[in-house]
């Protein structure tokens, strides 16, 4: 086993015997395998003139399922490499005579049963650092863990009804790419490529996510419960948001988020429901508590669900689908063609168990994507001209458990009052809750979304720049300080890097997977910097370094 995909990652350097994340090395060898085999397949889908949608859709979930904290049945990883092979071996007939020139083991290694899997996932050859140079595997890995969210952002906008050609193609070229042995210029090209590509990915699913639930709106979420039974939703799926409020409504159960889900309570389309009540717990590293005195059923719609504790006992309770699998959990089926994932299971289940125990009360703000802020624009001119607002820090990314993410904590406490967060992702939990107060009547927290509604923190600090009359993003009064923990925070760094943002601070620690020499190209063209002490690095941000 060889894993250092996430930030929680052995010394980092990697995981080597067990993830950090609890995940098996057999588990992790089939992962690294069915991206061996998408790899297969986009070696194909690169010389054919058109890609079938049934294998770009595939290769998006595929990846979409080796995200840390998503997969866990071996058993249902195994399906998914068989029906890759299946796949690749279609696309290539369909590529016909465009397939030439000598072709990599990916595209031809052809198993008999299931033990032959196995083997080929437990060797050498499969893992993310097979090759012997150690910038090449720096290159690579970027490259690939970035492309991982990429997949995760397409898969929930095709969810949606919303796609694009350019983005399939790029993912089939990028997979491709590493099969062959390119220069150091090629390949950083390459990851460059991906950094565009995931802002249009993200725009894509920013349009897909408003103009099916309508934009995000300033809103107060709950944190108390209600004397209902309820369901519990986690994950970033908004369609399975959708169709779960539809088939609860009228049964006496109620719906709350969890982590990443929270932003659902800024929609419109959501916020009419009356049986939705709100927020429960906080973000995904607390859910062995948070589940556990939930009482009711839990639904996974993605990452990142971790695995139980000796003491818990809600794996009865624990529901999962698309993606996202567990042992012993129960799995909603994928909704068939034209129709809607049924729920009534898991939504029978609800009825038979006991409300949620109240962990908190209160409410948290939030709903400040692009076109809610854009809206305020003018107040928040007048905010900065006046000097009412003297910088923005953009504190968006993951949370996780380490005990170093306590700077996050401690950098929204230490700033100076005229100081604005811009947050999205789960990192937000690490402030969300804090008395930051505002400043005019402007929150001093200003949550966007999910981690794919960093977008809209782009999306802002252009409008700012175009509004301020300034040539370039980095002469804002604003500041990067990045939690990041998977791989869609990685796609997200790759898109702030296509944009030129410069001077970004990322931590708890920078990715395990960046090679000295990679780490310093990064370092001399784009100012990246670990995070260093809350007091010194607050001071350098408020000065602009």
């Amino acid at each position: 086993m060889f894993c250092f995909q996430c930030q929680e990652t052995v010394k980092n350097q990697g995981c080597t015997v067990k993830g950090v994340c609890g995940k098996p090395e057999e588990t992790a060898a089939l992962q690294d395998l069915l991206v061996y085999v998408c790899k297969g397949i986009a070696v194909y889908a690169e010389q054919a003139k058109t890609i079938d949608k049934k294998a770009r859709r595939y290769v998006c979930e595929a990846l979409f399922t080796t995200i840390t904290n998503a997969a866990w049945e071996d058993s249902r990883i195994m399906e998914k490499i068989e029906e890759g092979l299946k796949i690749r071996d279609a696309v290539r007939a369909a590529a016909g005579s465009a397939v030439s020139g000598t072709l990599p083991d990916c595209a031809t290694w052809t198993p008999n049963n299931k033990d032959e899997i196995m083997a080929k996932a437990l060797s050498d050859e499969v893992r993310i650092n097979a090759a012997s140079n150690e910038d090449v595997t720096s290159l690579r890995s970027l490259l690939i863990f970035g492309l991982k969210g990429i997949a995760a952002y397409a898969e929930h906008a095709a969810v949606l009804g919303f796609e694009k050609d350019d983005i399939y193609r790029f993912l089939m070229e990028a997979l491709a790419s590493t099969t062959r042995d390119l220069s150091v210029e090629e390949m950083i090209a390459m990851v460059m490529k991906a950094g565009e590509i995931s802002v249009n990915t993200m725009a894509l699913l920013d349009e897909a996510n408003t103009k099916t639930y309508g934009n995000p709106e300033i809103t107060e979420v709950n944190l108390g419960v209600r004397g209902n039974p309820g369901i519990l939703i986690s994950g970033h799926d908004l369609k399975d948001m959708e169709e779960l409020l539809q088939q609860t409504e009228g049964t006496g159960v109620d719906v709350y988020t969890h982590g990443e889900m929270l932003p659902a309570n800024y929609y419109p389309a959501f916020k009419k429901c009356s049986h939705f009540v709100g927020n429960y717990g906080s973000s995904w590293w607390h859910q062995n508590e948070d589940f556990e005195t939930f009482n009711g059923p839990i639904l996974l719609t993605t990452n990142c669900l971790i695995p139980l504790k000796k003491d818990n006992t809600y794996l009865s309770r624990l529901f999962t689908t698309s993606v996202v699998n567990y042992p012993g959990a129960r799995h909603i089926a994928d909704r068939p063609a034209g129709g809607k994932k049924d729920f009534s299971a898991i939504i029978e289940l609800a009825k038979t168990c006991k409300p949620p125990q109240e962990i908190e009360t209160g409410k948290i703000v939030g709903g400040f994507a692009h076109h809610q802020v854009l809206a305020l624009a003018d107040k928040v001119v007048d905010a900065v001209k006046t000097g009412a607002i003297k910088r923005f820090i953009v504190m968006a990314g993951c949370d996780g458990r380490q005990k170093a993410r306590s700077y996050f904590t401690e950098v929204a406490e230490a700033l100076p009052k005229d100081t604005v967060i811009l947050t999205a992702g789960c990192a937000k939990y690490r402030y969300n809750k804090l008395p930051l107060g505002d400043i005019g009547g402007i929150p001093r927290v200003l949550d966007a979304g999910q981690c794919n509604d960093s977008y809209s923190l782009a999306v802002i600090a252009l409008k700012l720049k175009d509004v301020f009359g300034l040539k370039d993003i980095n002469e804002l009064p604003l500041s990067f300080d990045i939690a990041w923990y998977e791989q869609k925070a990685v796609a997200v760094l790759l898109a702030l890097l296509y944009l030129n943002v410069k001077g970004i601070r990322l931590g708890p620690t920078l990715p395990a997977f960046l090679s000295p020499a990679v780490a310093k190209v990064l370092v001399e063209k784009f100012d990246i910097k670990p995070i260093g002490a809350v007091a010194d690095d607050v001071a350098a941000m408020m000065a602009g370094k």
